[in-house]
């Protein structure tokens, strides 16, 4: 039994579904997403829940069952308060500045790097360390964070390079501090 796909999904005001053999379309107020609907998964609506019923008890279907429900849910959060990835520079001179449709990175490399952001998806510079990355796709928003922390990640030694908030980088001790024998 899917303890995650037994989960109802609770609709909140201004989103509006629609059920469709190949999948489930979301309409809110941030903009509309798709959400597949796996083989044997069936969607049924009570009011304002959703509940995702599967065909049968085999692994695969369980599996797909807890799956298409968090997607489902991804999808309802994502239209109705969007999602949000917030990463840190560390670093004398690392910085970026959003230039148009684009984000500029300085990063200690000889050149800058360009961005582009993608469709959907909004990036914002505070402070020119602190880079904000919004948008209603779940997995478009951490996949967009991914590939801006791995232009720099965090290195052990200083930690200099691009992290997420909050992340911790271990720290390595130096030669300097092995000590002379």
């Amino acid at each position: 039994m899917s303890r995650i796909g037994m989960k109802p999904i609770t609709l909140p005001a201004g989103v509006s579904v629609k059920i469709e053999p190949a999948g489930v379309l979301v309409k809110g107020p941030k903009g509309e997403l798709t959400s597949p609907l796996m083989p044997g998964i069936s969607v049924e609506r009570e009011g304002e829940v959703l509940e995702l019923k599967r065909s049968d008890d085999q692994k695969q279907s369980r599996a797909n069952h807890g799956l298409c429900r968090a997607l489902l849910a991804n999808a309802v959060t994502g239209v109705s308060e969007g999602f949000t990835r917030e990463l840190e520079i560390h670093g004398i001179g690392y910085r970026a500045a959003v230039k148009g449709g684009s984000v500029e990175f300085s990063l200690g490399y000889s050149h800058p790097i360009e961005y582009a952001m993608p469709e959907g998806i909004t990036i914002a510079v505070e402070k020119n360390t602190a880079i904000t990355v919004t948008g209603i796709d779940k997995q478009k928003v951490g996949q967009v964070a991914a590939e801006i922390r791995a232009m720099r990640p965090p290195e052990v030694y200083k930690g200099k390079g691009i992290r997420y908030k909050g992340e911790t980088v271990k720290r390595k001790v130096g030669k300097a501090a092995v000590g002379v024998s």
